[in-house]
């Protein structure tokens, strides 16, 4: 049931309360903590993913999927405030994690604002539904943050696009439906200028998803080889070769993350995966929690928490009323993951001799180390704070461009390896 614009968000808040504790599992003790941990088989992995899709759809049914997605579409057209308060009655409990990002932001957000209404109609509900997980195919091995650069190329034939080259970095590709891509379409341009969207099945023919192991044994991030794939010209989002107008929304959108009006995440950090909460248990369990060095470190964590909490709030309030530009969600961006890194680091240093070497026993300390190791991601995975911080100084600040040799170059003249003596 869904009762519309009209409800207030008292009304909605309390009615989303009941539901939840009447149809969600209460999540054990920093349940998921960690950096991308190797703690499921493949099976079980697939497994999470069905359950995800299934909670999503309950969601949908009971009237709290897409919050502010259009009625039209299968949203509930209503507020931002509303999605606030139901993030806050969903902290604690299951929530369809792996549905939120990069599904709906960017993907979805993407299609409302630059989709046709028949690209609209087809996938919005479906993704709504839990029917559709979708990923983006972005960054690319050669041309790292810039993607701009990118390589992979669309070729017209008729009313067909031809796609050949490769993405990267795409976390979770193997157990998803769609793509949203980012491909050349003319290159006697200057790269910003020859590029196109499209969207595309992942189980097309000539997509092969190639499962890439990290240095913790994990195997989501995924790269994917685009051969001989045809995307019909329905499937095009936005102009030909006006790819970079719906790139800067996305790279917004992509920003947003888990702060965006569109995504369903718990509200409070005692379930994110670092949080204040969770280098208390560290402290517990190692005996250090009388160390005033620790408990310096614990007061350090939950500054940086209720620092993000404030921050995303102010943000999103002066980009709502206009007295922000939307490119300040960089600062969002750039602040949650250099925060994001400093927690991993503060959970090593409180962890003591466990973060070296740990056994099951340690408790909140296990794996810690791993964690460490991978904190870095932190920094990259939606878009790398270096960039973060150019958008910062050009876009917000006003600062003077980045120096680009390549600019106003036409692509395939812009140098790429090094060059013969």
């Amino acid at each position: 049931m869904s009762t519309g614009a009209q409800e207030s968000v008292e009304e909605f808040q309390a009615r989303a309360r009941v539901w939840i504790r009447a149809n969600l599992r209460p999540l054990e003790a920093h349940e998921e903590v960690g950096i991308m941990r190797p703690t499921r088989t493949d099976e079980q992995e697939l497994a999470a993913v069905a359950r995800d899709r299934e909670i999503q759809r309950m969601l949908f049914d009971a009237g709290f999927a897409g919050i502010c997605f259009p009625r039209e579409y299968g949203g509930q057209g209503l507020t931002p405030a509303h999605q606030r308060a139901f993030n806050e009655e969903i902290s604690g409990y299951e929530y369809p994690q792996r549905l939120q990002v990069p599904t709906l932001t960017p993907c979805a957000a993407v299609l409302l604002e630059f989709g046709t209404e028949e690209q609209k109609l087809a996938h919005i509900p479906a993704i709504l539904k839990g029917e559709e997980i979708w990923m983006q195919f972005l960054s690319e091995p050669s041309s790292g943050s810039d993607v701009a650069a990118a390589l992979t190329s669309a070729v017209r034939d008729g009313d067909q696009w031809v796609l050949n080259g490769s993405k990267i970095w795409t976390t979770g590709a193997w157990w998803s439906d769609w793509g949203l891509c980012l491909a050349r379409t003319n290159w006697d341009v200057p790269k910003h200028r020859g590029l196109t969207v499209f969207i595309l099945p992942i189980a097309a023919a000539g997509v092969d998803v190639q499962r890439i192991e990290m240095l913790n044994g994990i195997m989501e991030f995924c790269q994917e080889f685009l051969t001989d794939v045809r995307v019909p010209d329905s499937d095009r989002v936005g102009e030909v070769d006006d790819g970079w107008t719906v790139g800067t929304r996305w790279m917004f959108h992509e920003r947003m993350s888990s702060s965006s009006p569109y995504v369903t995440s718990p509200g409070t950090s005692s379930h994110h995966r670092i949080g204040p909460d969770w280098l208390l248990d560290i402290a517990r369990d190692t005996g250090r929690l009388d160390d005033p060095l620790v408990r310096d470190l614990i007061g350090e964590g939950r500054v940086l928490d209720l620092v993000q909490g404030a921050l995303q709030s102010r943000l999103a309030l002066g980009m709502t009323t206009g007295r922000l530009s939307d490119q300040s969600a960089a600062i969002g961006r750039l602040y949650s993951g250099v925060a994001a890194t400093r927690l991993t680091t503060i959970a090593f240093d409180i962890a003591d001799g466990a973060g070296a070497a740990w056994a099951e026993g340690d408790g909140a300390a296990a794996d810690v180390g791993a964690d460490f190791l991978m904190r870095q991601t932190a920094t990259i995975g939606g878009g790398t704070t270096e960039m973060a911080r150019n958008v910062i100084s050009e876009r917000v600040l006003g600062m003077p461009r980045e120096a680009a040799l390549d600019r106003g170059l036409a692509f395939r003249d812009v140098p790429r390896g090094a060059r013969n003596s």
